[in-house]
């Protein structure tokens, strides 16, 4: 519920974007109605600063030469203070990228059928997976390639989201993605038409020896179903052991990570979060988990929701972790929804293991570190004969399978 004073402040905000407002302070501004509400001074200051949105605003309607569409100036104005805070992860959406956004972590969507995260070492929007069959792997765009044009638009890591959404679109629509790759001496311009992506966040498959495989491409709603479904095939098999591929998963999904989690650990946390008002929100697991060895793969491209899961193990004592340090991102977004179908993403608290590690901008180091071979830039282009951290991962099972 709003209080009085928070009333009184919306409605102060209200006057000052419709004109102009000139108060006097000394410690404190007092409003009277009804009854006395005293604003601090921290409060008065932030009304006066919006004085100057309120002149700009006023400057437009009295001076632009060009037509412009008024209904799209707040938008504008809360997308530059959202973006003032200079966090990639935070984000306004107006009504139809929070549209777009919501389809995403369904599964399904209109798109050009990437999944990509931003390189934290030049800022560049980083392709982790072209999926199968999708507009962009039939074009040619592979993991390892770097986004830097949507339709004419530069992007980079802080427009993640603003590139992601304008790679979406409608069926049979068509989009120019231009990339930057790594040993190609000049941009590569790729226009690809829009199809209906529906994404399968799961791979598994029985290997030699009773080694289960299964790799998560994505936390999103449909994975703990698939997953489920691939460890209950996989026993039928007669499992022994199993590796869980988080390499190059760029996150998802808290909620989703904690559900599978618990299959993979006894009783005990899982994760706990902190927001700036020390407020803590805990998750744990129950007592049943699978019954056999477990090997987690990372690389520096699993992050968020994968560190959520590869933490949990590995403190727990219910798996090992093998291959390269994690990407580092310790810190949890939610999702305010406005009534006019917009939407505010906003970093409110940071994630912390179960023996309190914090692991933003350092990552987990894995239990067995293991390169990737030389000119191999993702898990995703390696055939298994070749792939090193595969290889230590099927090794490191067999010692413990009995």
């Amino acid at each position: 519920m709003i209080s009085k004073k928070q009333t009184i402040i919306i409605v102060i905000i209200a006057v000052i974007l419709s004109s102009t407002l000139t108060l006097a302070i000394n410690d404190y501004w007092q409003v009277y109605q009804g009854d006395k509400v005293t604003i601090s001074r921290e409060d008065y200051q932030w009304l006066v600063s919006t004085s100057k949105l309120a002149e700009v605003k006023k400057t437009i309607e009295s001076q632009f030469a060009l037509p412009y569409d008024e209904s799209k100036l707040m938008d504008g104005a809360v997308k530059g203070l959202v973006a003032a805070l200079g966090d990639p992860y935070s984000q306004y959406f107006d009504k139809d990228e929070y549209k777009e956004f919501m389809e995403h972590t369904t599964g399904k969507y209109a798109g050009v059928g990437l999944l990509v995260t931003v390189n934290p070492d030049d800022n560049l929007i980083e392709v982790v997976n072209a999926f199968k069959d999708g507009p962009a792997a039939k074009a040619g765009i592979k993991p390892g390639d770097k986004v830097v044009k949507v339709d004419g638009q530069d992007v980079d890591g802080s427009s993640l989201d603003k590139a992601v959404a304008m790679m979406k679109g409608d069926k049979g629509t068509k989009v120019k993605v231009t990339i930057l790759r790594e040993g190609s001496a000049q941009l590569l311009e790729f226009e690809l038409v829009r199809d209906i992506i529906n994404i399968q966040t799961i791979e598994y498959s029985m290997m030699d020896g009773g080694i289960g495989y299964i790799r998560l491409t994505t936390f999103d709603q449909g994975s703990v179903k698939e997953f489920d479904a691939a460890l209950n095939a996989l026993s039928k098999q007669g499992m022994k052991g199993l590796i869980f591929d988080l390499r190059d998963n760029p996150g998802g999904l808290l909620d989703v990570a904690v559900e599978i989690a618990d299959r993979l650990m006894p009783k005990g946390l899982i994760v706990y979060t902190m927001d700036k008002n020390g407020e803590k929100q805990s998750w744990s697991s129950d007592a049943n988990k699978i019954d056999v060895p477990l090997v987690i793969l990372v690389n520096e491209n699993s992050a968020s929701a994968s560190e959520v899961v590869s933490g949990a193990v590995q403190d727990s004592g219910s798996g090992t972790l093998v291959g390269t340090k994690t990407f580092g991102k310790g810190i949890v977004q939610s999702i305010r929804d406005f009534k006019d179908g917009s939407a505010l993403k906003l970093t409110t608290s940071k994630y912390y293991t179960p023996k309190g590690r914090n692991i933003h901008g350092t990552g987990i180091q894995p239990d067995v570190v293991v390169e990737m071979p030389e000119g191999y830039q993702s898990s995703l282009q390696i055939k298994p004969e070749d792939d090193t951290q595969l290889q230590k991962a099927v090794e490191v099972l067999k010692s413990k399978i009995k």
